[in-house]
């Protein structure tokens, strides 16, 4: 099937469209990006796609009617399966792998990876340089700053009793590093530049500038020994 776009739609230069690839309402691509096959972009919330009931009318068509768009940056790379609902707006040179889903009410800034598998689910802000790896889970109400890594399988939580009425964001400082399998509790706040090591179960706050690692993860050492390890590490190659 060929591409659907909308005719609210507005594209840049220099924008190419897979085939299957639904674009919806007012939704806004900057230049040079690609959008691979069977995406869609601009996906209703569940309150407005609830309003095609009963409408009798071609779905697709009736999304479209609904949908509030997207906007996505110049240089974007989206990749087969990737859903992003409306109101989410993306920087420039965002990057996603296969089957990525972003909710609604999301703010992503400017050269974002996004790995195969991953889910942001709505209600986020996520800042410039982030990458996160594949199969990781970010719940509504999470806050990344700047120049964040996480790794494969991360999983951030929201809610202390589930399922309960009130949801508590977690908030990850600038330049921290989330190991991959890692788990983070509701409402914890890790601080800037610290590193949660891999497989970790994160329940209470973490200081700027600290390692801490295991269940429940605790202190071992700090930011500044974290980076001279590495660069003995790679000094070995």
């Amino acid at each position: 099937m060929k591409a659907y776009i909308s005719k609210k739609t507005r594209l840049g230069k220099n924008v190419f469209i897979g085939l299957n690839t639904i674009i919806l309402g007012l939704s806004r691509i900057g230049e040079n990006s690609i959008i691979d096959s069977s995406v869609i972009i601009g996906y209703p919330s569940k309150r407005n796609l609830l309003k095609i009931i009963g409408s009798g009318n071609n779905m697709v068509d009736e999304l479209d009617k609904l949908s509030q768009g997207s906007s996505i940056g110049r240089n974007a790379i989206i990749r087969s399966g990737t859903i992003i609902y409306e109101n989410v707006e993306i920087g420039d040179s965002l990057e996603t792998g296969h089957n990525v889903l972003i909710r609604e009410d999301t703010k992503i800034g400017d050269n974002v990876k996004i790995g195969t598998g991953s889910v942001i689910d709505g209600k986020t802000v996520i800042g410039d340089n982030v990458n996160i790896q594949s199969n990781v889970y970010i719940p509504l109400l999470t806050e990344i700053g700047d120049d964040v890594f996480i790794g494969p399988g991360a999983v951030i939580l929201n809610d202390k009793y589930p399922p309960s009425k009130r949801l508590v964001g977690v908030k990850i400082g600038k330049k921290a590093v989330i190991g991959g399998g890692s788990i983070i509790l509701p409402g914890v706040v890790i601080g800037e530049g610290s590193v949660i090591g891999a497989g970790a179960v994160v329940t209470k706050d973490v200081e700027s500038g600290k390692v801490v690692l295991g269940f429940p993860a605790r202190e071992i050492s700090t930011r500044e020994n974290f980076d001279r390890k590495k660069t003995i590490y790679e000094q070995a190659i």
